[in-house]
């Protein structure tokens, strides 16, 4: 089974997925690399990425920015909707990472709040 952490409306939520395929030690790897970004985190600020792959319609931030948690840093489009990336605590944009039209995978490093 794999895990993941799904942010709506500021809420994290923990989801586990069983993959249809049967292949247990593929599964197993990925689940292992989601740790280690967030172990580094808070040692250079509190990271943000991408959830998912998708183009970048909006920044609302920029380097030096104040924020609270919960503001709308960018707007991201994947599969036709808008999906609001929010700002997971508060602090100053450290350092922003993509421009507005920019396409992104997903775990792209969007912004680090420090």
């Amino acid at each position: 089974m794999k895990k993941y952490k799904v942010n709506v409306n500021g809420t994290v939520y923990e989801v586990a997925i069983e993959p249809m395929d049967g292949a247990a030690p593929a599964a197993a790897a990925p689940a292992a690399a989601p740790a280690a970004p967030a172990a580094a985190a808070p040692a250079g600020g509190e990271k943000v990425s991408s959830p998912m792959p998708g183009t970048i319609l909006a920044v609302n931030v920029q380097n030096g920015s104040a924020v609270k948690r919960g503001d709308v840093l960018f707007v991201l489009e994947a599969m036709k909707m808008e999906n609001e990336i929010m700002a997971p605590c508060d602090g100053t944009a450290a350092s922003v990472s993509v421009t507005k039209g920019a396409t992104v995978e997903s775990g792209t490093l969007l912004c680090v709040i420090g």
